[in-house]
């Protein structure tokens, strides 16, 4: 069976409630195979989001088609596959460094 591009062993998964813990995250994603590591945010920016790393990509998808929508203490579950080409990168302001390179420079 052939996979889509996508496809991948990292599960980003948002709208988690604050209060979960990361043995409960072990209990509900260990169910679809062996996790590797489980990263619960902690900032203000990041809190209510994980990434789950699972050992096998046939594990990564079977979890994120069944988790997709599931309610865990009254929140809808959102499970996407992490993607680092998607990420947004500050654009680089080339004549403000080239500025700040010449003042140190002096």
């Amino acid at each position: 069976m052939r996979l889509g591009p996508e496809v991948n062993r990292i599960l980003y998964v948002k709208n988690l409630p604050f209060k979960i813990t990361s043995e409960e995250m072990y209990d509900l994603f260990g169910q679809y195979g062996a996790i590797r590591q489980i990263r619960l945010g902690t900032d203000p920016k990041t809190r209510g989001t994980a990434y789950v790393v699972y050992e096998d990509i046939m594990d990564s998808k079977n979890a994120c088609e069944h988790l997709q929508g599931f309610n865990v203490l009254g929140r809808y579950l959102v499970v996407m596959y992490h993607r680092p080409s998607k990420i947004q990168k500050k654009p680089v302001d080339l004549d403000k460094k080239e500025q700040e390179l010449k003042e140190l420079k002096q």
